[in-house]
C-alpha cells in the first residue's frame, strides 16, 4: 500500500537576523517534500501566518526557521496552541537550547564538558566587566550573543584585544556569553530521532581557510568551507563526541533532530559549545550531510521528519479520546 500523501506547511523567514538562511532552508525542504509526492506550501512567518496555517489545515508543519522567534519556543508555543503537529522540539527544549547560558547550566548538571563563562548584559559597566573577564577567563576569549545562531554577532579574540569595544559591538544583539578561546578543530555531530531511538551522525570536521573560522560567510557561501566526514579523529574521541551529542539532546529534552557543536584540541580534549534544535537545511548545511551518511538522503530525511510529526499527532488523539 502506498504511503499517505501529506499536506505540509513549511514555515520560513520572519524577523530573525537569519531570515534569509531560513528561506533557503525552507526552499530545499519544500523541493524535497514535493519529490516525495507531498503537497507543500511555503508560509512566511509574519502577522498573518497563523491565519494562513489555520486556512491551510496542514497535516504537519515544518518550521525551517533559524534564530528567534522561530527557534526559541515562541513559534512552537503558537503551533501547540493551534493543535498542529510540527517537526522539532517542544517549547521547553527549544527555549532552553536557544539560551546559551541556560543550556550550559543544564550541560553542567549532566556532567558534559563545557567551558567556563560569564554573562554580560547591556546594562553592565563594560570597563569593570572587562576586568572581571580578564581575571576569570584571560585575554583570549570568544563573545557570543546568548540567543542568536549562525555565528551572528560572535566575536573571537584569540590574541586578546579591545574587550570593552568588542563587548559593545556584540551587545547590539542583547545579552552575551563570554568564554575562553579554545584553539582546536571545529566539530559537529547531528542526532536524528527514529521512533524511540536516537541515532548519532558521523562526526564532521569543518575546515576553513587559514586564520579563519566557521563564521556566517564561511557557513553559507559555497566553497568557503570543507566538511570532512567522518572526521579524522581517534575512535575513542569519535565515540565520545557521539555520546555527548546524544546526551546533550536528552538533557535538553529535545525531539526529532539536533546538532551539537564542539571544539576538539590536538590532545583530544572536548568542549561542547552549543546545541542547535533546527539545524540548517541549505545546500551547504552540515546536518543533511550527516543524515545521508546514516542512510537518510535529504528527501528521505524530511519525509521521515514530517511523517514522525504526523504520527505523534495521531497518537495524541488516540491517547486523549
Amino acid at each position: 500500500m502506498p504511503e499517505q500523501t501529506l499536506r505540509v506547511a513549511v514555515l520560513m523567514g520572519g524577523a530573525s537576523a537569519e531570515a534569509q538562511v531560513s528561506r533557503n532552508s525552507a526552499q530545499q525542504v519544500a523541493e524535497a517534500l514535493l519529490k516525495k509526492g507531498h503537497e507543500c506550501h511555503l508560509v512566511e512567518l509574519d502577522e498573518s501566518c497563523m491565519a494562513s496555517l489555520l486556512d491551510l489545515a496542514p497535516d504537519a508543519v515544518f518550521p525551517a526557521l533559524h534564530g528567534p522567534p522561530g527557534e526559541d519556543g515562541t513559534v512552537q508555543g503558537m503551533l501547540e496552541m493551534s493543535g498542529l503537529p510540527y517537526v522539532g522540539s517542544r517549547v521547553r527544549g527549544s527555549a532552553m537550547a536557544m539560551d546559551k547560558a541556560v543550556a550550559k547550566h543544564i550541560f553542567r548538571q549532566a556532567d558534559l564538558p563545557v567551558a567556563a563563562d560569564l554573562v554580560v548584559t547591556p546594562e553592565d559597566n563594560l570597563q569593570a566587566t572587562s576586568q572581571q573577564i580578564l581575571k576569570k577567563l584571560g585575554p583570549a576569549v570568544v563573545i557570543k550573543p546568548l540567543n542568536q545562531g549562525s555565528a551572528i554577532g560572535v566575536i573571537p579574540l584569540p590574541n586578546g584585544g579591545d574587550l570593552p569595544a568588542a563587548l559593545e559591538q556584540a551587545l547590539i544583539y542583547g545579552n552575551c556569553l563570554v568564554e575562553p578561546f579554545v584553539l582546536g578543530k571545529e566539530i559537529t555531530v547531528g542526532v536524528l530521532q527514529v521512533g524511540q531511538k536516537l541515532l548519532a551522525h558521523p562526526v564532521i570536521e569543518i575546515i576553513t581557510a587559514d586564520a579563519q573560522w566557521y563564521d556566517y560567510e564561511n557557513r553559507y557561501t559555497p566553497g568557503q568551507s570543507e566538511h570532512l566526514i567522518p572526521a579524522p579523529l581517534p575512535d575513542g574521541v569519535t565515540q565520545q563526541l557521539q555520546k555527548i551529542a546524544v546526551r546533550a539532546h536528552q538533557a535538553l529534552d529535545l525531539r526529532d533532530l539536533s546538532r551539537a557543536d564542539f571544539i576538539v584540541t590536538d590532545n583530544g580534549e572536548i568542549t561542547l559549545l552549543e546545541v542547535n534544535t533546527l539545524p540548517g537545511m541549505t545546500p551547504v548545511s552540515l546536518y543533511p550531510e550527516g543524515a545521508e551518511a546514516i542512510g537518510y538522503p535529504f528527501a528521505q530525511l524530511v519525509d521521515h521528519l514530517v511523517r514522525q510529526a504526523v504520527q505523534r499527532g495521531a497518537d495524541l488523539v488516540l491517547d486523549t479520546s
